[in-house]
């Protein structure tokens, strides 16, 4: 079967970039998306921070608020029970200069003055007060060892039959000696009432912690926790360091990951709150699904459509290469027809100009071809012009040879490379095949040859005319034979009849 004639590449998109391009604007929305979402969390977040800072300083106040009043209240018993006047006085008396017939809040206790020795001696809610030794209580202990404590808050603790923390301040002489301890009590009771006006969400935890790391309150209610030191916890280390500020951790009692926050961490009482990141992220989790759900779902379309439409590309792909291949292919013959052969020829001949290559074209025609099909019908010569293309087809064995029919019964063979001498040969082995053809009668060609080297000046049409006077000459010398024409002058443009005609081999 006689070659096919391939057709210039057509330029098109192609589906691999069309994906690669679909892809990454899918990856880019996805990535905005993804860039919106974070903005949405780091939102929520600090939403968060903001709304348990506000929890934490409320809480704070409070605490400070009373621990200042009864620690004013401790200050003023302190310094009073140095006064000559106030040690001099009757009970009475000195019940009233101490303590002023106030009413002190409920959640506060009784402000008990206590000896040297640890014993109970004045008592704000009783007169005479009821002899008891805190020799052994911690806030006592404390002070009595170390002149410059201060305001001292215990740990949580049963005094006097309630639980809570004593403050306490020591009481001692102008020249420093040991008079003994001034203490009150905020009842537990208290952090209770201040937690549980908060409504607090189920996870959320409330810590007040000592400036020493020491647990002094927890909401829920954990009492293996409370007395405790927590100092190591990360989240206490950075409160103890940082006035202000917040921190994400594990917490090691539940196993809740939360968002601490805490404010003015001056204070004697550290305030701690805490909201676990589930309940802080939960709407923002519930937009990220939504979102992510509908991104999916927009990729896998855009996706199908992609496929669909790279599947439809390929199809009108190869549609218009069978279209651009039939619009230069010569229906019966299979080879090119005159319009494939004319771009091919242009093409070569500037290629064979830069290159200073030669440049060989045989001009072929079946002899007494008009006279055959009115001797056998035009089926029969259609059969022998398809034989003949196939003998042409094959001794155009290079991708930039061109066999091509140039119409009627005459063909064209474009040979980039070969000299005149080439060019005969192969014409005559052309012309043998031709004459051995088993097609039912005798079917002979004429070939004319001509070769040359394009030079500037000069026309493919002057390659086309040469091989055409050369291909008359053959005719005339008697048809069935291979004639060349010899070219005078390649330097300038000529006429076609200038050519020398020479009998070939």
């Amino acid at each position: 079967m006689p070659a096919r004639p391939v057709p210039e590449p057509i330029r098109r998109i192609s589906p691999r970039w069309l994906f690669a391009g679909a892809l990454l604007a899918v990856i880019g929305f996805m990535a905005i998306c993804g860039s919106v979402l974070l903005g949405m969390r780091t939102g929520d977040e600090r939403l968060a921070q903001q709304m348990l800072g506000n929890v934490a300083a409320r809480i704070d106040g409070d605490i400070s608020h009373n621990v200042e009043l009864l620690d004013l209240s401790l200050s003023a018993v302190a310094a009073n029970m140095t006064a000559p006047q106030v040690l001099n006085a009757t009970p009475s008396i000195r019940q009233a200069i101490l303590f002023d017939h106030t009413t002190p809040p409920r959640q506060f206790g009784a402000i008990q003055v206590l000896d040297e020795a640890g014993t109970v001696t004045i008592d704000s809610a009783a007169q005479p007060a009821t002899a008891r030794s805190f020799a052994d209580a911690e806030f006592f202990k404390v002070h009595r060892r170390d002149p410059l404590a201060g305001l001292y808050i215990s740990k949580p603790m049963l005094h006097d039959g309630t639980y809570g923390l004593v403050l306490s301040r020591r009481i001692a002489t102008r020249d420093g000696r040991f008079l003994g301890v001034v203490a009150g009590m905020i009842r537990y009771s208290y952090f209770d009432e201040l937690v549980a006006g908060l409504h607090l969400q189920p996870d959320d935890v409330v810590s007040v912690v000592r400036q020493d790391g020491l647990q002094i309150m927890r909401a829920p209610l954990d009492m293996a926790v409370i007395g405790t030191d927590v100092s190591r916890l990360p989240v206490v280390q950075q409160a103890l360091a940082a006035l202000s500020g917040s921190h994400v951790a594990t917490s090691a009692v539940d196993g809740i990951e939360r968002l601490y926050v805490w404010r003015d961490a001056r204070n004697p009482l550290i305030v701690i709150v805490g909201r676990s990141t589930r309940a802080i992220f939960a709407d923002w989790r519930r937009e990220a699904l939504v979102i992510a759900g509908a991104m999916g779902a927009l990729f896998l379309l855009v996706l199908a459509v992609l496929l669909l439409l790279m599947r439809e590309m390929k199809k009108r792909a190869g549609i218009e290469d069978e279209m651009a291949r039939l619009a230069i292919t010569d229906a019966l013959t299979g080879l090119g027809n005159r319009r494939h052969f004319d771009a091919t020829l242009a093409r070569e001949w500037r290629r064979a100009l830069r290159a200073n290559a030669p440049l060989a074209l045989l001009m072929i025609d079946a002899d007494h071809f008009k006279a055959f099909n009115d001797a056998f019908g035009h089926q029969a010569g259609d059969v022998a012009l398809v034989e003949i293309a196939g003998c042409i087809a094959g001794h155009a064995q290079r991708a930039s040879d061109c066999a091509a029919r140039y119409g009627g019964e005459e063909f064209a063979l474009l040979l980039p490379g070969l000299s005149q001498s080439q060019a005969i040969e192969l014409g005559e082995r052309i012309r043998s095949q031709v004459e051995e053809l088993n097609t039912g009668a005798a079917v002979t060609v004429s070939i004319g040859v001509a070769s040359l080297r394009p030079a500037a000046g000069q026309r493919p049409a002057d390659l086309v005319g040469h091989a055409d006077l050369a291909l008359y000459s053959a005719k005339a010398q008697g048809r069935n034979c291979t004639y060349p024409v010899t070219i005078a002058s390649q330097s300038a443009r000529r006429p076609v009849q200038s050519a020398v005609i020479e009998a070939g081999s």
